[in-house]
């Protein structure tokens, strides 16, 4: 069903691929960003990068440009910069007094947004007369922490989630590096940190993954209470809600520009389908070796263990993923055309999924 690669004990906190899915940047769960090469098949670790003092929280690696940017607990970002023989930080103004959460490079690599705990977000471009890196706040009307951030392909929209249990959509056009953004589907007036839209389920949850389609129309997002959000602005801002059985998600991607794969607490990755003014489940992406808790609900499952006093057979991990997944990447291919997609969980691995295998081994599953 998908190729196995383990990384150790300790929970893979984010990762990330190069162009070329020859290297893999991770961090297990401390303050270190480890970078793999992959040779004769296994991962060999090639580099240490040991900038950050606390726990880091995200990795984004630049397809165009192979440099890498992190951020972390410790209030700080880096951008690195391979030299030919190692890997050289330089250090992000982020001006926040709190954990930075999460980080991701805009389309072109001439900027990048980073979340924090500080209830904004900070979008850093390059300052060539002070050779630094330099960051511009969007602030209002954030609530909470900033937990996913995502951006539209046209550079100039960035999609967020918040522990405020909203998703938002704002301008991210920075003037001093770009030219001025046209006019488009979500928004026609787009100064830096207009907020074009703010979306909510309709019930609560923090929002753990955001996640634009390949065309840019589509913006989803999903939350703590496993729900499956997705906001059409091609279709009169159309916002639909699945509210699903399944334990939280943390993390979603695009697959087509109507397929979607998500993944959290349930240890394993399941597609859902955009279509007909509905969001549809079409199939689990890793069939558990046993089928018999399957259909079990996590209240059912949680009472029954209190009864019995001890697990029961149906709650054993049968996935190949032996605990949370808690990022989906995409690996192969585009958000319209996917061909791979990685997943990182807390069990110390990392799984790559063929989307042509799982459609030839999965009996009716048609990813489109």
């Amino acid at each position: 069903m998908a190729t196995q690669y383990r990384f150790g004990v300790e929970p893979i906190t984010c990762h990330a691929w190069n162009k070329e899915q020859t290297q893999l940047a991770l961090s297990p769960n401390n303050d270190e960003v480890h970078i793999y090469g992959l040779s004769g098949g296994q991962w060999v670790k090639q580099h240490t990068l040991s900038e950050h003092t606390q726990r880091v929280t995200g990795i984004d690696w630049a397809p165009k440009s192979n440099r890498i940017v992190t951020c972390g607990v410790d209030r700080n970002a880096y951008v690195w910069t391979f030299n030919g023989t190692k890997w050289e930080p330089v250090l992000v103004i982020l001006r926040i007094n709190r954990a930075a959460t999460c980080v991701k490079w805009s389309p072109e690599e001439n900027k990048f947004a980073i979340g924090s705990g500080a209830r904004l977000i900070s979008v850093c471009y390059y300052e060539s007369e002070n050779n630094w890196w330099v960051s511009k706040h969007i602030k209002k009307p954030i609530r909470s922490t900033v937990t996913c951030l995502d951006w539209h392909p046209n550079n100039y929209l960035l999609a967020c989630g918040s522990s405020d249990f909203k998703t938002r959509v704002y301008s991210a056009y920075v003037k001093e590096i770009e030219s001025k953004p046209s006019a488009n589907e979500w928004g026609s007036k787009l100064p830096f940190a207009a907020m074009l839209g703010e979306y909510s389920n309709g019930g609560g949850g923090w929002v753990h993954a955001v996640c634009f389609s390949s065309s840019g129309t589509k913006l989803a997002w999903v939350g703590h209470d496993s729900s499956i959000s997705i906001v059409d602005a091609a279709n009169g801002f159309n916002i639909l809600t699945a509210k699903t059985s399944y334990l939280p998600f943390t993390s979603c991607l695009w697959v087509t520009e109507n397929s979607l794969v998500v993944g959290g607490y349930d240890n394993l990755p399941l597609l859902f389908n955009c279509s007909q003014g509905a969001i549809n489940f079409v199939n689990k992406l890793d069939i558990p070796k046993k089928s018999g808790g399957g259909s079990m609900s996590a209240m059912k499952r949680f009472q029954q263990m209190d009864t019995r006093g001890r697990d029961s057979e149906d709650s054993k991990v049968v996935t190949l993923h032996q605990n949370a997944i808690r990022q989906l990447t995409l690996h192969s291919g585009s958000k319209s055309s996917c061909a791979k997609f990685a997943s990182g969980g807390n069990d110390g691995q990392i799984l790559v999924w063929d989307i042509r295998t799982l459609e030839s081994q999965i009996a009716g599953l048609t990813i489109s």
